[in-house]
């Protein structure tokens, strides 16, 4: 099995184009094309987590956190990275990274977060919009059912728990063929009236390519017509943070104890504590104080990330409450996921997890 192919899975989990601008996702050095022998999960690249690859034999580490951010002119080993490149590089091995795109998949680093904690009803607390497209063809009513089974398989038609969605009118297309051209139905020169049916299917913008060639393979015609329109709707399913809610709704003195116990914490920081009860959870893995208006604007009761600034604190106390549990802390979980992920997928592929955390307390 090649390094290509657990990526190619990997990408199916967590597609590149979902990441953000500022985002280094994919692949950062190596030969996707070398025989796997053994893979390594963690959440950065550290000089303990590279040994630790070498000393096991591991030719494929899948980091949450990418180990270049910014571009390099030079790599000489004078800094931690240019040293991590040159020893990866000697010992060929293969780091590919998952960061904001894992961020902002449904079932990514906040929804095993909230799964720890047995959260319900859960949903993209700021969905992403402008990443859905819609596909509109024209197909002879004959040809209509296996054209729109493959764009189906291609990936088109997938709404949050539907699949095979589409919208589908009758009508008559008009046409006329030269002499260089080669028509499926009608003749040369004359104008040809056929019955034909709309087709309209949306899908993720990443999976474009793949659906027009699968158009262009499955449709009959010589010329195919077809648009493609950006749609501005959000995608349900991707986007930052996750919002749900408790079974029983918890004091914040409880609901805080809890926390401690299920995500095993030895410390965390929060605001002031209120006599509301706990019942709407919102959280984002990371440094995600950037969605805790999102979350006071749905109603949330507790807002939980990694990292939170001190003015945050202030500015928002008296509205939520605000939890900062420590940025390795907040997304540990994508790891163990990523490994069971793996582990189903490829019965044969051995992979181990890396504990990497860079922060100690006292």
């Amino acid at each position: 099995m090649k390094i290509s192919d657990v990526i190619d899975f990997l990408e199916h989990i967590a597609p590149p184009s979902y990441q953000e601008n500022y985002d280094n996702s994919g692949l950062i050095v190596g030969n996707v094309n070398h025989i796997l022998q053994k893979g390594l999960i963690c959440l950065d690249i550290t000089e303990n987590t590279l040994s630790e690859a070498i000393s096991v034999g591991a030719n494929f580490i899948v980091s949450h956190h990418p180990l270049i951010f910014k571009s390099l002119k030079s790599i000489t080993g004078k800094s931690l990275v240019d040293k991590l490149l040159i020893q990866a590089i000697k010992h060929d091995i293969t780091i590919y990274a998952m960061h904001t795109n894992l961020d902002n998949v449904y079932e990514g680093v906040n929804y095993c977060f909230c799964k720890k904690l047995a959260l319900n009803n859960l949903h993209i607390l700021h969905p992403k919009n402008q990443i859905l497209r819609k596909l509109i063809t024209y197909v002879p009513l004959s040809y209509a059912e296996k054209v729109r089974n493959a764009i189906f398989e291609a990936g088109g038609g997938h709404i949050s728990n539907y699949d095979c969605c589409s919208f589908n009118a009758n009508g008559i297309g008009t046409f006329k063929a030269n002499d260089k051209a080669n028509p499926f139905v009608g003749k040369k020169n004359e104008i040809h009236a056929e019955n034909e049916t709309r087709i309209e299917i949306t899908f993720p913008d990443y999976l474009e390519k793949q659906i027009i060639s699968t158009l262009l393979k499955t449709h009959p015609y010589e010329e195919v017509a077809y648009d493609i329109y950006l749609l501005e709707n959000s995608h349900p399913q991707v986007g930052s943070g996750i919002i749900g809610t408790l079974s029983v709704e918890m004091h914040a003195h409880d609901f805080l104890n809890y926390l401690k116990e299920e995500i095993k914490l030895t410390q965390l920081k929060h605001s002031k504590i209120s006599e509301k009860k706990i019942k709407t959870v919102a959280f984002c893995g990371g440094s995600g104080a950037f969605l805790i208006q999102d979350a006071i604007a749905q109603k949330a009761n507790v807002f939980i990330t990694g990292e939170i600034n001190y003015h945050d604190f202030i500015n928002y106390g008296d509205d939520i409450l605000i939890i900062a549990i420590g940025h390795y802390e907040s997304e540990i979980e994508i790891k163990h996921y990523l490994y069971d992920k793996l582990i189903k997928k490829f019965s044969t592929f051995a992979v181990s997890k890396s504990e990497t955390n860079p922060i100690y307390y006292l």
